[in-house]
């Protein structure tokens, strides 16, 4: 927009000079007009440079549009008929501030814009070269209104933008608001209340999950866990009781597990764990851990339960199924309630047994 400003403004400064309307030595014309081009293309040259910064920066664009109206105030002190058709062109120059000035700034160029023209006609009747009186005031009121409908304007734009950025900036709020919403349901879908682990779809997913990023050389430790007689504890201390105790376990198991360890409610008593990148032996000593640390819960509601829990273990490799690994498990559960419960036992030993 100021490139095409410029050319029009330049254009009919050369039309003015040639027309014989430009009453001042041509080669006086030649050299402002070659000084305006090349302070343009110089600024013209900085915005480049600044791009980035070109709309949070109104300086050079301030700068661009004082040059701009010092130029056309100096052309329009040399015109004699041909000025109260130059006067329309400061209406471009001011528009191509109207998004990046504010409206005080506006303001500001548009009156003095209002005062260089009083000024030049004020220097014209004091030296008496105002050949017609009347036509330089008309001039002056078309101006005068011109720049205050510009300026109104501006302020308008300038009002409409800020209450667009205070919409953006609402909106904006509003879908952070819905994006924090939507991840808090996103964790109450994957987390069990009364716990707070994961529950048995969030950890299907996981494992699942890890076990396609699984390579040949390494294994996922996975166990299922059981809390040992969970329903006489119930019956003989209420389901609050019980709640208590699997909330204790809950606490107790995640104490003694890795962050990369994932612990989730399979269901009732029944709790799973998968263990990351492990061994035949990690898996057993996180698993003993995790029991020998449940033995040791005391609780106040349940001052005579001793409370005890069996483990189920298994080794998932590359090209394994979570579903098979968690069939190898329970079985591997299976024998440890009924060989006497309150123990580990791995699938690999019930196999060489």
């Amino acid at each position: 927009m100021a490139a095409a400003t410029y050319l029009i403004v330049m254009s009919l400064t050369w039309l003015a000079i040639y027309a014989g309307e430009l009453h001042q030595p041509l080669h006086v014309a030649i050299i402002g007009s070659a000084l305006v081009v090349l302070s343009q293309f110089a600024l013209f040259w900085v915005f480049l440079s600044r791009f980035n910064q070109r709309f949070q920066d109104a300086s050079l664009t301030e700068f661009q549009v004082l040059m701009a109206l010092v130029w056309l105030t100096w052309l329009i002190s040399y015109l004699d008929t041909a000025r109260g058709a130059f006067l329309i062109l400061y209406a471009p120059i001011l528009l191509f501030g109207l998004f990046q000035l504010t409206p005080i700034v506006f303001a500001r160029c548009a009156a003095l814009v209002l005062v260089s023209f009083c000024a030049i006609n004020a220097w014209e009747f004091s030296q008496g070269q105002m050949a017609h009186p009347a036509t330089a005031l008309l001039q002056l009121s078309a101006l005068f209104v011109m720049l205050l409908w510009l300026s109104l304007f501006a302020s308008y734009v300038h009002t409409q933008r800020m209450r667009m950025r205070q919409r953006r900036y609402a909106l904006q709020a509003h879908q952070d608001t819905l994006r924090g919403m939507m991840l808090q349901l996103e964790e109450l879908a994957a987390t069990d209340e009364l716990t707070n682990l994961y529950n048995r779809r969030h950890f299907l997913r996981m494992a699942t999950r890890e076990l396609a990023l699984l390579d040949g050389y390494a294994f996922h430790g996975l166990a299922l866990i059981d809390l040992d007689h969970f329903k006489r504890i119930n019956d003989s201390y209420g389901h609050a009781a019980g709640d208590q105790v699997l909330q204790a376990f809950a606490a107790h198991a995640e104490d003694c597990l890795r962050d990369t360890d994932v612990l989730a409610r399979y269901g009732g008593e029944e709790f799973v764990l998968l263990i990351p990148h492990c061994t035949e032996q990690q898996l057993i000593d996180c698993c003993e851990r995790v029991r020998e640390a449940f033995a040791r819960v005391q609780l106040n509601d349940l001052p005579d339960a001793s409370l005890s829990l069996s483990v189920g273990m298994t080794l998932l490799r590359w090209g394994d199924n979570i579903d098979d690994g968690l069939h190898r498990a329970d079985q591997a559960l299976y024998l440890a309630k009924r060989s006497g419960r309150n123990r580990c036992v791995a699938a690999w030993e019930s196999v060489d047994a």
